[in-house]
């Protein structure tokens, strides 16, 4: 085992230093470490809640000049739940980060995003959207409603707000319909150099499927139950991969090679494999 894996592995105990509520079911928690602030738009944390469980979150924010980290938490099941329950100044545990990130280097990207998936998305906007020669980016993001839907402001700033496009379900912000419509009539309309997506994998599915017939290159982040991280228990295992060690951004190559599984199956707590 590389030092390398072994520091970044080790367990480091911290504390938050700031909650924001993004959506009557999301809060976004900020803490700080030192080699988390490292982290890439697209690699992952595992956060330890102390007496409860160790869960996989992917990182929405980082700096590495003050060493913040910031990561944007559904409530969902017993962890994120216990989560949502922390304050400022309450005790959590930090292991990361993990897996590969987003390549960041097309001239014209399409950005689409659904429920938290937008947070990692939104990380690497801000990241694209800082470089010298900043690339044109294009966002579409989804959510049921106008309250679900996150970071607005922020890839507005990112994209500006010509480039900004949501989706809601009930049509009560943006236009009404899914993520992935919207996008499909916007590859239809104009070339893009390369689609990054993140979300439901139902929606990443179609959003594969569009890029694909159009020939535009896909990088996709994947969500799987994850206990190690390392790539030692696969539990994590999608087709061929372990998306802790192998993703969790999958490019066009790799998608094909998972069409059977991507959107349809995934894996429970004992590994058996189940319809999503």
């Amino acid at each position: 085992m590389s030092a390398w894996l072994t520091a970044t592995n080790k367990l480091r105990i911290t504390r938050v230093t700031s909650v924001r509520t993004e959506s009557p079911t999301v809060k976004t928690f900020t803490f700080k470490d030192r080699r988390c602030a490292k982290a890439k738009p697209g690699q992952f944390v595992m956060i330890w809640i102390p007496g409860v469980d160790e869960i996989p979150i992917s990182v929405s924010d980082a700096n590495e000049a003050d060493s913040t980290v910031s990561v944007t938490v559904k409530k969902i099941g017993e962890a994120t739940r216990a989560l949502h329950d922390k304050k400022v100044g309450d005790v959590i545990g930090v292991r990361g980060p993990f897996g590969n990130s987003f390549t960041l280097n097309a001239k014209k990207a399409l950005i689409v995003g659904g429920g938290t998936g937008i947070a990692p998305l939104t990380f690497a906007a801000k990241r694209l959207s800082s470089k010298r020669n900043a690339s044109k980016i294009v966002s579409v993001i989804g959510a049921k409603n106008i309250k679900e839907l996150l970071f607005k402001d922020e890839l507005k700033k990112a994209c500006g707000e010509e480039n900004f496009f949501a989706t809601t379900e009930d049509g009560s912000y943006g236009f009404k319909g899914v993520a992935s419509t919207l996008a499909e009539q916007l590859l239809n309309k104009e070339h893009f150099d390369i689609v990054y997506t993140c979300g439901p994998e139902h929606m990443i599915r179609k959003i594969f499927e569009h890029a694909e017939k159009r020939g535009t290159l896909v990088e996709a982040s994947l969500e799987r139950i994850m206990r190690c991280a390392i790539g030692i228990c696969g539990s994590c295992l999608v087709g061929e991969y372990r998306v802790c060690k192998d993703g969790p951004v999958f490019k066009t190559e790799q998608l094909q090679k998972i069409k059977d599984e991507l959107g349809f199956w995934k894996r429970d707590f004992d590994g058996k494999k189940i319809p999503f």
